[in-house]
C-alpha cells in the first residue's frame, strides 16, 4: 500500500505561496508590551551605526512570551529577535561573544516553539521579512515588494531578500502541481503528469528571470563588503574571533550555554530541495562519481536514495521544523523519475517534459553559479590581492566581520583586506591558498565551485532522452567576461576558493549568504 501524499495544511504549506507563510508577515506585534522590541528593531541602522545598540539592549529588560498568541505573531517575534541579536553580535567594534538574556531567553523560547535555531536563518530574514506594496496585488512581482527589516538600511539588502521571496512565491503553486502529478502517476495517468511537468518547467523559466534580476539593484561590492558580514553565524568561527560560538545568557549572571550555528543562507529554503526530491535527482558528497551501489540501487527504484550529503540534510535543520518534516514525507512518495523511466519509452511527450524540467533547473544553477562568481569569488580574490602587499603583522590583526567592512571602504589602502577578517578575507587563515597554489578549502573540506559545478551537473543526471543526455552533460564552453549575465561564470574560478560567509559552500556552512540552489 503506498504512504499517503502530504497535505499541505499539515505542514502549513500554502497552495498559492509555498513556504511563505498563507497570512502575510506582522508589521508590528499588536500587544503594545512588544513596544521596545518594535522600538529597536526600527531603529537598528542608527543603532549599529552609532554604536549604541549594545548598550541599549543591555539595558532591556527580559519580555515575557506569553502575550504572543497566533503563529504570526511568533513568527515576527522571532524576526524581530534575530535582527537584534546579529546587529549586538557583528555590530560592535569587535564581535560579542555573548547574547544578553533580553534577547537569548525569550529568542530561545520562540526558536523551539517555530522549530528553528536561535539564529539568523533563511526563515526569519526572507520568508516572516517582507510585505506588499499594494495588498490587492500578488507577491511574486518584485515591484510589489518590500523588507521589513534589513541590518544596513541600503536597498542593496533589501533587493537581495527579496529576490528569494519572489521567487519563493512564484514557485509556490509548484508544489501542488508536483504533488498532483505524484498522484496521477500512481494511477497510470500520463496525460496529467505530463501536463504537470510542463506547468513545472515553465514556472522554472519564471525562477531563473527572477534570480537574474538579482544584478538591477543588488551591487556586489556593497553585498560582500556591508551586507554579508551580519549574515555571519557562530560556527567555526574562531577566527573571527568566536572560538567556543556565542553564549546564550539566562540571566543577569552570566549563566548560559555556548552555541555554535551556521548563518543564514539561501540553502535553507525548502523549495530547492523540493525540486530535487520530486524529481529524483541525487545531490552526492563532492567529487563522488555516480557509481557506488546506493546510487545503483536508487536507479533501480527510479527514486533519489536518502541524500548522503551532510551539508543537505544539514540545512534541513534550519528550516522550519514542519518544512523539513514535508520534505522527508514528500521524499517517501515521490515516483516521478520512476514513472518518467518506466512510461516513457511508449510516451514521447512524457520524456521531453520531464527532461525540460531538469534543463530549466540547470540553467537556474547555471545563473546562480555566474552569481556566486560576480558577488563572492570576485570580490574575495581582490580583497586577497590587495592583502598581499599588506604585512603579516597587520593581516594577523582580528577586526569584527562588520566594522572592518565599513573601515575598508573608507581607507582602502590601509585595512581593506581586514574585513571580513577571519572568513573568507583571513589572510592568516590556513584556508588561504599556499605557497604550492593549492586550493584553498571551505570549512569541510568542500572546495566551493567544485560543489557548485557537481550540484549543477547531477541536475541533468536523470535525464532519459538521448539528446537531453548529450545537451545537459556537455562539456562547458570556455568562459568570457561579462558572461554572468548570460548564466555563465564570469572568469575561471578553480583555483580560487571562499571559506565564508555568502560563499558557504561547505559541507557545514557555517556562515551564510548566498548559497545553495
Amino acid at each position: 500500500m503506498f504512504p499517503p501524499i502530504p497535505v499541505l495544511s499539515k505542514y502549513g504549506i500554502s497552495p498559492t505561496h509555498g513556504f511563505l507563510p498563507e497570512v502575510l508577515p506582522l508589521t508590528r506585534l499588536p500587544d503594545p508590551y512588544y513596544n521596545k522590541w518594535e522600538a529597536i528593531a526600527a531603529n537598528l541602522q542608527a543603532l549599529i551605526l552609532s554604536r549604541r545598540l549594545r548598550g541599549v539592549i543591555d539595558r532591556l529588560p527580559v519580555l515575557s512570551t506569553i502575550g504572543l498568541e497566533h503563529d504570526a505573531e511568533w513568527r515576527r517575534a522571532y524576526s524581530l529577535l534575530v535582527f537584534m541579536a546579529h546587529g549586538y553580535i557583528w555590530g560592535g567594534d569587535s564581535p560579542s561573544e555573548r547574547l544578553p538574556p533580553a534577547i537569548s531567553v525569550p529568542l530561545l523560547e520562540i526558536s523551539e516553539r517555530l522549530e528553528v535555531p536561535p539564529v539568523a536563518t533563511y526563515a526569519g530574514l526572507c520568508l516572516w521579512n517582507f510585505k506588499p506594496l499594494f495588498v490587492d496585488e500578488g507577491i511574486d512581482s518584485l515591484e510589489n515588494l518590500a523588507t521589513l527589516h534589513t541590518f544596513t538600511g541600503s536597498l542593496d539588502e533589501s533587493w537581495f531578500y527579496l529576490v528569494s521571496v519572489a521567487m519563493e512565491a512564484r514557485a509556490g503553486p509548484i508544489i501542488t502541481l508536483m504533488l498532483t502529478a505524484i498522484a496521477a502517476a500512481r494511477e497510470g495517468d500520463t496525460a496529467t503528469v505530463t501536463r504537470c511537468l510542463r506547468g513545472f518547467a515553465e514556472r522554472l523559466d519564471d525562477l531563473a528571470t527572477l534570480l537574474q534580476r538579482m544584478h538591477e539593484n543588488c551591487d556586489p561590492n556593497i553585498f560582500y563588503n556591508r551586507i554579508r558580514p551580519f549574515l555571519a553565524g557562530s560556527k567555526n568561527m574562531a577566527e573571527a574571533g568566536l572560538p567556543n560560538g556565542v553564549l546564550y545568557e539566562l540571566d543577569d549572571s552570566g549563566r548560559g550555554e555556548y552555541h555554535q550555528y551556521s548563518g543564514g543562507s539561501n540553502a535553507q529554503s525548502s523549495i530547492f530541495q523540493f525540486f530535487d526530491v520530486v524529481l529524483g535527482i541525487e545531490h552526492r558528497p563532492t567529487g563522488e562519481k555516480p557509481d557506488g551501489p546506493e546510487a545503483s540501487d536508487a536507479e533501480a527504484r527510479g527514486r533519489a536514495p536518502t541524500p548522503r550529503h551532510n551539508f543537505i540534510m544539514e540545512m534541513r535543520k534550519y528550516m522550519p521544523g514542519s518544512h523539513a518534516r514535508f520534505l522527508g514525507d514528500v521524499a517517501s512518495v515521490a515516483n516521478i523519475r520512476e514513472y518518467v523511466e518506466t512510461a516513457g519509452p511508449r510516451n514521447k511527450e512524457l520524456r521531453v517534459a520531464y527532461d525540460a524540467c531538469l534543463s530549466m533547473l540547470r540553467h537556474i544553477r547555471d545563473k546562480h553559479i555566474a552569481i556566486v562568481t560576480r558577488y563572492i569569488v570576485t570580490p574575495s580574490r581582490e580583497v586577497r590581492a590587495r592583502s598581499r602587499s599588506r604585512s603579516p603583522e597587520v593581516v594577523r590583526q582580528k577586526l569584527n566581520l562588520a566594522t572592518a567592512s565599513r573601515q575598508s571602504q573608507q581607507q582602502p589602502t590601509k585595512i581593506a583586506s581586514r574585513g571580513p577578517q577571519g572568513i573568507a578575507l583571513d589572510t592568516s587563515s590556513p584556508r588561504e591558498k599556499d605557497d604550492k597554489g593549492k586550493d584553498l578549502k571551505g570549512t569541510g573540506g568542500t572546495q566551493l565551485m567544485a560543489f557548485l559545478k557537481q550540484a549543477r551537473d547531477e541536475t541533468g543526471e536523470p535525464a532519459v532522452e538521448e539528446w537531453a543526455k548529450r545537451f545537459m552533460n556537455r562539456k562547458p564552453r570556455k568562459e568570457g567576461m561579462n558572461d554572468f549575465f548570460l548564466g555563465k561564470e564570469e572568469v575561471p574560478v578553480e583555483q580560487v576558493e571562499v571559506a565564508g560567509l555568502a560563499a558557504t559552500w561547505t559541507m557545514e556552512d557555517d556562515y551564510g549568504g548566498i548559497c545553495s540552489y
